[in-house]
């Protein structure tokens, strides 16, 4: 891709952002993976963090005035793990416009949620650098908005939690985890898990970036089949 089109890919970028960096070579930062380079966004994803996980909690701090410390910090959980923020850049369409290196690129690097939910934290960051805080915690609100709109504090129960009181509450023993497999080098590994339960005749699988993410995701999976059954 020529440089004015990348200019132009990266122009369209801040639109949907909500921000025009005066430095534009913190947005380059930013969108950098370190499979490109020395010179990353590892440390903008380090700051970045911190200001996603304080929007969060703030913003469910004022929704929730009931909600106790232990319910929100499961509900900002929810709102800043990988998985989540992945959706986040994929609604901004960030993927497109990362700079990554000729690996990441061919094994599909632009659509993988650990890189994606890196960017949006270290796009964070950099607005932070490039203005100043309170400017970050608008843009990164807006970022949010929608995710807070039909949000509920039974939604602080992950899918673990939900998937054991069901079967509880049916008199049903209670699922049964095996790790299947992990893959992938050490610093983006894969795991997969199998969840076991009574009424399905086949364990379902789940898949993560952790052995806790996967079975969460194999959780999720169950409580589908078994809204169907």
């Amino acid at each position: 891709m020529s440089s004015s089109a990348n200019k132009l890919q990266r122009e369209q970028l801040q639109r949907r952002l909500g921000y025009v960096f005066n430095d534009s070579s913190l947005l380059v930062l930013a969108l950098t993976h370190r499979s490109a380079g020395k010179i990353n966004n590892e440390r903008l994803e380090f700051l970045g963090d911190s200001i996603v996980n304080f929007v969060v909690a703030e913003r469910l701090f004022h929704k929730f005035p009931s909600a106790s410390e232990g319910q929100l910090s499961r509900l900002r959980a929810k709102l800043v793990r990988g998985t989540y923020l992945a959706t986040v850049a994929v609604e901004l369409e960030i993927g497109p416009c990362l700079l990554l290196g000729s690996g990441e690129r061919k094994s599909g690097g632009r659509h993988r949620d650990s890189i994606l939910a890196d960017a949006v934290e270290a796009l964070a960051g950099a607005i932070l650098l490039d203005a100043n805080l309170e400017t970050a915690k608008q843009v990164v609100m807006t970022w949010f908005n929608g995710s807070f709109d039909n949000l509920t504090l039974s939604d602080e129960r992950d899918a673990k939690t939900r998937l054991q009181e069901l079967l509880q509450g049916r008199g049903q023993p209670l699922p049964g985890y095996q790790l299947e497999s992990v893959n992938g080098p050490d610093h983006d590994q894969e795991f997969t898990v199998t969840c076991a339960v009574a009424p399905l005749n086949q364990p379902v699988r789940g898949i993560g970036k952790s052995r806790r993410e996967a079975e969460q995701a194999a959780a999720a999976a169950v409580l589908e089949e078994l809204d169907s059954v």
